[in-house]
């Protein structure tokens, strides 16, 4: 203990400068734009703002035991969150969210992006104390290049990933303690947390350290043979242990049809030779989004050293053939489309391409503190060389390059990376000399490394502001007390279970903050089965079901979910739904025709082929018979900077100006006692993609995506014969018209609706939710088919009086359970598929590295006394 009190007085000046110099110089980058504590313009770009927002304040709504950990309503109508926190939650700071309110989260992950960016610099600064013997200033140096290195600033926006940054390093750093010192605790336990917190980061990082080591291993046969089979130990019980979360994940995953891409060309699309090049000089940003370059970057003077370390006299050949051909490996994923895709799990990337290309700096910055620990001053010609090559193959990138491909390459940028390559080679060169002030050289190095990274640091800020855009802190904060007062209300006067839905959001998941009940989500960890099915009941999830959205949809489908409230900024003019309360700009309607969360109904809703619609369902379960809806014209009567052409089937509306939205108007007669909607299905789906739609009845108007909401548009509810126009623009997208099936006019009768709503709720269950679980009871006459809007997920089970049933599944979307006759107490559980195995490989896993640590330390100690008492009787 004394030996760690002294070696912190040591070197505290050197970790805190470590950690709060990288943590400082994004603070200044993030200013620069405008982004501070209670700045207007927020940190919440693209995802973050999307996803990791709403997730985060759902977290905090686990730690303060309003969410269960395992199970979540808000979103999809459940779905799995231990998988979903697997994917985006499992931080070592998440939890920090906890001390903060949800209503500040802008400010919560800017302090968590700024924590982070710290921890990298201080976890980087442990591992090259340990690994290089070198300045110690040239440590700190070297540990702000890498927590600010591109990748992690311009990909900061997925804020989970920077926790794969405080990792690698220790994890490379117990790599050399299990082989240098035979101690395997660091690498087991960074191992274990990467391997908990980011299963998909962990993968990239595991077979690089996989491939390091084996290297590693190779290059000294004699020393490590027997120490690689320690490695291998080690790696597989920290994965072992990491299966708490990785195999209940890795299931939800493939259960719902995760597939692999298929490989279908050699060489990577939208690629060019010259990229690696152009990424490594300061300040380059292209886009995160396709047709991207990797960010490789991580400074000129780590650059010069990792070039120099292949040059140096003084490292043996076959240390450069071994670490260099791992370079080039990593360099070929970038070209290689078969690579590339094993690189990201055989999944291309949507957007953010090259995710793995941070392995490519972090090498780069390992062989040059490799390449520094040997120079000395009788090698300044080859680090001469070196710089002058690298010079030359920036210039000879610009002569030669394609202009319109690179034309993200500033005077600026070109500017700064030649100065400072040779202002780096200046400086090193004096450091070799007899100059007075050397010294104090290290220290400038520190400085111009600093400017270097914050230069670097801005630049890639500045490019996300115009790639993606930092929000405004009022798109997350203007209304957020108005509707936490309304979704409070609903709970304080509603204790049985019910749904929500906000119409007024700017994000699909929304749901999550507030801790409501929702349909809308935007997510990778989704639950396909259901949302395929609620797609056919009109809430649009197309493709691979990445979003959900409640949006224009009938009130059949409403009823059906058990869609108790809706909050909006316009008047709702929905049938049955009644104003309850305001709050701010918002209104809060209670719809008095949602079903509860169970039906009772009978085994013909198992029949091939049958309720294939909302209708059929509903009919199903009501048992009445004939149509709900009747169709009328919606007559085209005008439009607006819009060149329209009709046929019977299909309507095209082209743009008459570029820069002007397309309008349309139609006109509809409504008949009395009668919701009536008009709808609206693009011709075809790919081509309307980012096409915006903004619609306006009666004065009301909203805005949709066109492509990602459903098709039935409200016209409102009316209990006299009305005529009403609807007009509806059109704006972005890529496609100069936009090509629609003639639209239709639907008509529900509401008295019939009313009439089967009533037949309906005779038949509901009334299951009380608790978290994970949900409960209620029947009382049969007979044997009888309990469905639930409950989404199906293998993770569930049904105790029937405590007893186990079958669980049945309804269209792989809902769960279902026969009840026989009699009075039943029913309640289903949930606990994410393989968690138990997961959780007891984690405790096994933890207990035989436990015991095998214990075991060596036993046999070093043996060991020991033996060589002792050997000596003691030869000194005899």
């Amino acid at each position: 203990m004394k030996h760690l009190i002294v070696w912190i007085k040591q070197h505290y000046l050197a970790m805190i400068l470590s950690f709060s110099i990288p943590l400082l110089l994004m603070a200044i980058a993030y200013y620069s734009i405008g982004i501070y504590p209670g700045s207007e313009r927020s940190i919440l770009a693209t995802d973050s703002f999307a996803q990791y927002a709403n997730f985060h304040a759902s977290f905090h709504n686990v730690l303060h035991g309003k969410q269960s950990i395992f199970y979540s309503w808000s979103g999809s109508l459940g779905l799995n969150y231990w998988s979903l926190a697997a994917y985006y939650l499992n931080g070592l700071f998440t939890p920090l969210v906890g001390l903060f309110d949800n209503s500040v989260m802008p400010d919560t992950l800017y302090y968590l992006t700024l924590l982070k960016f710290g921890a990298s610099g201080l976890s980087f600064w442990f591992f090259a104390y340990h690994t290089f013997n070198i300045d110690r200033w040239l440590t700190i140096g070297l540990s702000v290049s890498y927590a600010l290195m591109s990748y992690a600033v311009g990909y900061s926006e997925v804020i989970m990933w920077l926790d794969t940054f405080v990792y690698l390093p220790l994890i490379v750093w117990g790599i050399h303690r299990l082989m240098d010192e035979k101690k395997p605790v660091l690498l087991f336990v960074s191992y274990l947390l990467l391997f908990l917190s980011n299963f998909y980061m962990a993968f990239m990082v595991g077979v690089f350290t996989f491939l390091y080591t084996l290297i590693r291993t190779v290059l000294d046969w004699r020393k490590y043979r027997g120490r690689f089979a320690a490695y291998l130990l080690t790696s597989f019980l920290a994965g072992g242990a990491s299966m708490l979360t990785i195999l209940p994940t890795v299931l939800d995953l493939s259960n719902n049809g995760e597939s692999m891409t298929i490989i279908d060309h050699l060489f990577t699309q939208d690629t060019g030779v010259w990229d690696i090049i152009a990424k490594s000089m300061v300040g380059v940003y292209d886009t995160a989004k396709y047709e991207s370059m990797p960010f490789i970057y991580i400074g000129l003077l780590p650059l010069i050293f990792c070039v120099y370390y292949f040059l140096c006299g003084k490292i043996p050949w076959k240390n450069k053939v071994g670490y260099g051909s791992l370079l080039v490996f990593l360099i070929a994923g970038v070209y290689i489309y078969p690579l590339n895709l094993f690189w990201h799990g055989m999944h291309a990337p949507n957007m953010f391409l090259f995710r793995f290309s941070f392995l490519i700096s972090f090498l780069t910055i390992l062989l040059a503190g490799f390449g520094l620990e040997k120079f000395s001053k009788e090698e300044s010609n080859r680090l001469l060389n070196g710089v002058l090559g690298i010079g030359g193959v920036f210039v000879l990138f610009l002569i030669l390059s394609n202009k319109k491909r690179y034309d993200v390459i500033s005077f600026e940028s070109l500017a700064v990376t030649i100065g400072l390559l040779f202002l780096y080679l200046s400086i090193w060169l004096f450091f070799q000399s007899s100059f007075k002030w050397k010294k104090w050289l290290p220290l400038l190095l520190v400085v111009l490394m600093s400017g270097e990274a914050l230069f670097n640091a801005r630049s890639m800020v500045v490019g996300i502001l115009y790639d993606w855009g930092y929000p405004d802190r009022s798109y997350y904060t203007k209304s957020y007390e108005d509707v936490q007062q309304l979704v409070d209300e609903t709970n304080q006067e509603d204790s049985s279970f019910f749904r929500l839905e906000n119409l007024d959001v700017e994000s699909l998941n929304t749901s999550f903050n507030f801790g409501y009940h929702g349909v809308s989500m935007f997510s990778s960890i989704r639950n396909r089965h259901s949302s395929q099915y609620l797609n056919a009941l009109g809430f649009r999830s197309l493709g691979t079901n990445l979003t959900i959205d409640y949006a224009n949809n009938t009130l059949l489908a409403d009823t059906i979910i058990g869609m108790k409230y809706n909050i909006s900024k316009n008047e709702l003019n929905k049938f049955g739904y009644d104003k309850v309360s305001e709050s701010g700009e918002y209104t809060l309607y209670e719809n008095q025709y949602a079903l509860p969360l169970g039906i009772l109904t009978d085994e013909e809703i198992y029949g091939e082929g049958s309720v294939k619609n909302q209708t059929e369902l509903f009919n199903q379960l009501s048992g009445m018979e004939g149509e709900l809806f009747s169709f009328g014209e919606a007559a085209l009567i005008d439009s607006a900077d819009a060149i329209v052409t009709e046929t019977e089937e299909i309507i095209s509306i082209g743009e008459q100006e570029a820069s002007l939205a397309k309008q349309v108007t139609w006109l509809v007669t409504i008949p009395a006692k009668t919701q009536a909607y008009l709808s609206l299905v693009p011709l075809d789906w790919a081509k309307t993609q980012g096409v915006d739609i903004e619609w306006t009845v009666e004065g009301n108007t909203r805005k949709n995506k066109l492509n990602n909401t459903g098709q039935y548009y409200n016209l409102g509810y009316y209990e006299d014969p009305t005529t009403v126009k609807l007009t509806a623009s059109f704006s972005g997208g890529t496609e100069q018209k936009v090509e629609l099936y003639r639209p239709d006019a639907v008509f529900l009768n509401t008295d019939r609706f009313a009439e089967a709503v009533e037949k309906i709720q005779k038949k509901g269950v009334d299951l009380q939710v608790d978290g994970r679980k949900a409960k209620g009871t029947v009382n049969l006459e007979k044997e009888q088919v309990l469905l639930t809007t409950i989404p199906y997920d293998r993770g569930w089970k049904v105790l029937i009086d405590g007893e186990e049933a079958d669980i049945q599944t309804f269209k792989d979307a809902f769960l279902t359970v026969i009840v026989p006759a009699g009075e039943h107490e029913i309640e289903f559980v949930f606990l994410p598929q393989g968690f138990m195995v997961g959780a007891a490989l984690f405790v096994s896993c933890i207990l035989i590295f436990t015991g095998y640590v214990l075991w060596e330390r036993k046999r070093k100690k043996t060991r020991y006394y033996i060589e002792e008492k050997d000596q003691s009787e030869a000194s005899l």
